[in-house]
Parts: structure tokens; C-alpha cells; sequence
């Protein structure tokens, strides 16, 4: 599939960019953060509520689809759009990273991953063709190959003898492959070994893959070595194809990496915390629990204009947590990702604008990572 993939704007000063390319459901702007759908659901809200929010893009995973409800029935129901009700793009990752946290219910061999369900302790196998075949059967735009995420930290040899074993894998993985209106990411290994990653990068645009992810990043390692392997791996990739950090979504990371020069993003953070009673603002995170939110009747941000925010106050979601009613969840959810698709927007702008240094320069000066522990 041709996914006529365009850099329409890059800032004059840094990496930030702004692209564009094909899916068979729609258009692909970036910057983009996808919100997760682990389980075909992005948790608490129904597709036309993403839509409303200005989501084109969303994220499920293999792993967990292939377990339940089962690659054979999504396939029956039509692929993942219909059997979810969702008109816009999937991106699936292979499940490789929930597989590696397993742990003890787990064992990788050249050929594949044995493990075991964490619902039943059925015993299963994945291979590089079998996770493609899965995702064919699930029907998502874009796919990822089965790859080894490693831990933090580990040793240089056993994160090469996992890196080569990746790298076969994804010549597997092509070889597998058999729809022409699915687009394929290679995904960067390696560590945290700058040759190893060099490596990776090397072999992974050898092989042709429409899209590059960034794996292994994000993992527990400290926030100044992340950006240090984010900016060094970015540097050794062409301009001509889309760059996809995997498991990065806080406001502060994402307009960081952007200026880097990522262009997508996903995280299972904004909606994870706002089940969490955190919600994100202008100046950084809060807790809506605390003492000070009691009586306050304005809206999460004034000038948000998402659901949450046109039709309730800070006082009624305090209301909400405290007496453990679900609406408490969607209504911070639909606030803390309408919150980062303005983000998007917002950068887009910029970038559009050749403005992007001055966003940057006040966005990280007033966006503070609050604490945000109850009073």
C-alpha cells in the first residue's frame, strides 16, 4: 500500500514537524497521540465520544484481542472497525511488551514466544508469522511486527543476542505478510546501547517498513536517558517516513519529543489517570479529590472546551470521586484527552505558524508536575 507519506512543515530551529499520510481509514496528521483501546475499548467511552473529541486514530493490542474475544470472531464480525463501531484508524502493536512483563508465564526461543493466558493459564505460542496473521485477521491499519522488548537495565550481550533475535523476526514478519491495505512499522531495539540502536536502524530501513517505531523506551529507565536514546535514534532516521515513540503520553514528554522530531504518540496515561481522580490543566496535573476542590464551582480549565468542562465544575467531580460513581471516570477521561488532542492541535499550530520555539519555551515554563498526593 502506498501511504504517500509528506513532511508538510518542519521548524526552522529543531525536529518538530508536521506530517501527513495514507490509512485505509482516512488521513494521518501528525503530531498525533492515539489514545489506547487495549481491548478494542478506550476505557469508559464509546467511539463517537473519541470522535467528538477529535480522535482519527486509536490503538488496541494483539496480545489481549488474540486471547479475547479471539482474532476468529473480530474477523467474523468484519474486522476491528465494525466489531467496535469505530470509523477512524487502528494501530495494533504485536503484544510483544505485555508478553516480555509476563515474566515467569513466559519463554522466548529463536522461533517464538511461548506463554501462558493470564485469564485461564491456557498455554499458547507466537511467532513472527502467527502475530502477523493475527492482526491481518483483526483488520487494523497499521500493524507491528512481534519484537523482544527488553528490561532495564541489562547487559550488552543479552540485549544483542534479543536485538538480533528481533531483527530476524521482522524479516519474518514481512515475508508473512499478505494484506496490501495494511501498512507494516519496523521497530528499533537495542537498548540502551547506542550501537546496538545504531544497528537496529540500520537493518530495520534495510528491510523497507513504511514507518519506524521506537520500542524499549519508556521502560522504568530515568527520564534524562530516555531523551538521550529518543534524540540519538531520531538522528539516525531518514525524514521520509513516519517515527511512532511507543508508550509515551504525558503533556510535558510529548512536546519534548516532538521537538525531537516523533510524530506519534500513544499511552495508556491521561485515561489511566483519570480513573485515578488526576486531571490534566494548563499549569499540570491536579488532584480533583483534595480539600480545595470541594466548593469550587468552575469548570477543570476555563478555556477547555470539552464536555466535562462546557457542563460541570471542579466541585461536582470532587463530588463524584468521593462517592465512587463510575460517571466520575468518563467525565475526567473525556477532559484529560480532549486536553491533549487541543495539545496536538496546539503544536500543530505552532509548527504550522513557525512559532513552535515560542510554544515550546511557554509551555514547558508553566506545565509543572504537580503534587499530587490528597490533603
Amino acid at each position: 500500500m502506498d501511504i504517500s507519506f509528506k513532511v508538510i512543515k518542519t521548524s526552522k530551529h529543531c525536529g518538530a514537524r508536521i506530517t501527513t499520510f495514507k490509512t485505509t481509514h482516512g488521513i494521518i496528521e501528525t503530531p498525533i497521540f492515539m489514545p489506547v483501546g487495549t481491548q478494542a475499548t478506550v476505557k469508559t467511552l464509546t467511539p463517537e465520544e473519541l470522535e467528538e473529541i477529535g480522535f482519527k486514530i486509536i490503538l488496541a493490542n494483539t496480545y489481549h484481542l488474540y486471547l479475547q474475544p479471539g482474532a476468529d470472531v473480530i474477523q467474523k464480525a468484519g474486522g476491528i472497525h465494525r466489531f467496535m463501531h469505530w470509523n477512524g484508524a487502528v494501530l495494533t502493536d504485536s503484544g510483544g511488551f505485555q508478553i516480555m512483563s509476563l515474566k515467569e508465564l513466559r519463554k522466548v526461543i529463536k522461533e517464538g514466544i511461548e506463554f501462558r493466558s493470564f485469564i485461564d493459564g491456557s498455554l499458547h505460542f507466537f511467532t513472527p508469522e502467527s502475530v502477523v496473521e493475527t492482526q491481518e485477521k483483526i483488520g487494523a491499519d497499521i500493524i507491528i511486527p512481534l519484537d523482544i522488548c527488553g528490561i532495564y537495565p541489562s547487559h550488552w550481550e543479552e540485549t544483542n543476542r534479543e536485538l538480533d533475535v528481533t531483527l530476524d523476526w521482522a524479516e519474518r514478519s514481512l515475508r508473512a505478510k499478505k494484506r496490501e491495505d495494511q501498512i507494516m512499522f519496523g521497530v528499533i531495539q537495542g537498548g540502551f546501547y547506542k550501537d546496538l540502536r545504531k544497528k537496529a536502524v540500520e537493518r530495520i530501513l534495510s528491510l523497507g517498513f513504511q514507518g519506524i517505531t521506537l520500542g524499549g523506551l519508556s521502560i522504568g529507565e530515568e527520564k534524562a536517558l530516555t531523551k538521550e536514546f529518543v534524540d540519538y535514534t531520531v538522528s539516525l532516521l531518514p525524514s521520509d517516513k513516519p517515527r511512532y515513540l511507543m508508550g509515551v503520553g504525558d503533556p510535558l514528554s510529548i512536546v519534548e519529543y516532538v521537538k525531537t522530531g516523533i510524530d506519534m504518540f500513544d499511552c495508556v496515561l491521561p485515561t489511566r489517570i483519570a480513573r485515578n481522580r488526576s486531571l490534566f490543566t494548563k499549569n499540570g496535573t491536579i488532584k480533583i479529590t483534595k480539600g480545595i476542590y470541594r466548593e469550587d464551582f468552575t469548570p477543570v480549565e476555563d478555556e477547555c472546551d470539552c464536555y466535562t468542562c462546557r457542563n460541570y465544575t471542579k466541585a461536582y467531580l470532587n463530588h463524584l470521586f468521593k462517592a465512587k460513581e463510575h460517571l466520575a471516570g468518563r467525565l475526567a477521561t473525556i477532559h484529560n484527552l480532549r486536553f491533549l488532542q487541543r495539545l496536538i492541535i496546539d503544536i500543530r499550530s505552532s509548527i504550522e505558524e513557525g512559532t513552535f520555539d515560542e510554544f515550546y519555551n511557554n509551555f514547558t515554563a508553566t506545565y509543572h508536575v504537580a503534587d499530587n498526593k490528597e490533603e
